[in-house]
């Protein structure tokens, strides 16, 4: 019952253009339309029917998950619907935040992005690294992008998600996404898998510890375009939060790794642009060039703005320069309900989830095993000596081999 409850308010939610939904026991409904938040007053939910709701929406794991952190992640399609949601307790109990997301990946264009991101998804190799506060738009950043690489690009794409979020359908490129919790223990798992996965480009949801920053590197040195993803709200102390993540001894041999392999750092926030009438990504862009290397290389972070600032034309900008430079002279921004419209899923193909991953599973027998296979001449010959295979030591040996496998093929 609750769940058909759930799924009427997310077919309204679309219907009515919701870009959000937020359930708390003993509460109107609450949703976010054109950046607004509403109350339907109408619409309520009993404690018990939201207990029930998540029990129904929650794998066995996430449940756990739940329990333990107070909290959990997750994406679901409900009607070709694709969701976002949070499951948290408050002092009204379970809550859910439920994200409509669009049926499709935006285009960098519609989202209102710097034309040079288009270049970054021609890379063969190096580090792109997305940056930005929770909120910002980064994961939405990454899937314009792999949108862009799935249009122009025959690549194998793999990526690592929490949750994912967009779901692709290969085009030109070959697009395969794992998701944390659900198809890999750990993004370090899942890093360790790829490299023998035969991938051209990597996605890394978030790179949240020293591990992961390793292998991170790891990939991108042997020679793979990864995407990645940090919390960060400037360059510098982007760069800052890498180095630093490791000990004291380890600092210089990651920042040497880092200065070799990044090829873009970007910085973004949304921001409200009166021109446009609406919130706008605002990004400063620092590229991997010498300059850039050898400031990381010598942890002389402090002159990053610096060079930024001054590399202009190699395609590097402040958040100041891109407000002045390029959104100033924007003529026309793409308003965000046409991009973040929710809609019906673009990809016909199922989630599948392989009964073979199950505990209780159990192999199906042979398609013989009923059955006595009979055994050629020849397989009777190799077998007639229990404590090996047969030796051929001389031409009486070799007579022996060819006279059986001449009864075999009569």
């Amino acid at each position: 019952m609750a769940l058909e409850k759930f799924n009427r308010f997310i077919l309204t939610g679309v219907r009515d253009g919701y870009s959000d939904l937020h359930i708390t026991g003993g509460h109107p409904l609450v949703f976010r339309r054109h950046g607004k938040v509403s109350f339907d007053k109408a619409s309520r939910w009993t404690h018990e029917e939201i207990d029930a709701l998540v029990r129904r929406l929650l794998t066995v794991k996430e449940l756990d998950l739940l329990r333990t952190r107070m909290s959990v992640d997750l994406a679901r399609t409900i009607h070709n619907i694709r969701l976002r949601l949070n499951v948290f307790v408050t002092t009204r109990g379970l809550s859910l935040a439920v994200r409509l997301l669009p049926g499709k990946a935006p285009t960098i264009e519609n989202l209102n992005l710097h034309p040079s991101l288009k270049n970054f998804c021609q890379l063969s190799s190096g580090l792109i690294l997305i940056c930005g506060s929770t909120g910002s738009g980064k994961s939405t950043t990454i899937a314009a992008m792999l949108e862009e690489i799935n249009n122009t690009r025959p690549a194998h794409v793999i990526t690592l998600e929490d949750p994912i979020e967009y779901r692709f359908l290969s085009k030109l490129a070959f697009i395969e996404q794992r998701e944390l919790r659900t198809h890999i223990p750990s993004f370090e798992q899942g890093l360790l898998d790829v490299l023998r996965e035969d991938p051209d480009v990597i996605v890394v949801g978030e790179m949240r510890d020293p591990e992961t920053i390793k292998l991170t590197l790891n990939a991108v040195e042997a020679g793979h375009l990864v995407i990645a993803t940090l919390h960060a709200t400037n360059a510098e102390d982007a760069l800052y939060r890498l180095g630093n993540s490791f000990p004291p001894e380890a600092q210089d041999m990651v920042r040497s790794q880092l200065a070799s392999t990044l090829a873009a750092l970007v910085v973004q926030k949304l921001s409200h642009w009166d021109k446009a009438g609406f919130r706008v990504p605002l990004m400063s862009i620092l590229r991997g060039n010498s300059q850039t290397k050898g400031i990381i290389r010598e942890d002389r972070l402090h002159q990053i703005e610096n060079a930024m600032q001054t590399g202009r034309g190699e395609g590097m900008m402040t958040m100041d320069q891109y407000q002045r430079d390029y959104l100033a002279a924007r003529a026309f921004f793409t308003p965000p309900e046409v991009s973040f419209k929710p809609s019906e899923e673009a990809t016909p193909e199922m989630v599948y989830q392989s009964p073979v991953l199950d505990q209780g599973w159990e192999a199906p027998p042979p398609v013989h095993a009923d059955k006595a296979v009979p055994r050629t001449p020849a397989a009777r010959f190799f077998e007639r000596d229990e404590t090996g295979p047969y030796v051929i030591e001389d031409a009486e040996s070799m007579q022996e081999v060819l006279i059986a496998i001449n009864d075999d093929s009569d």
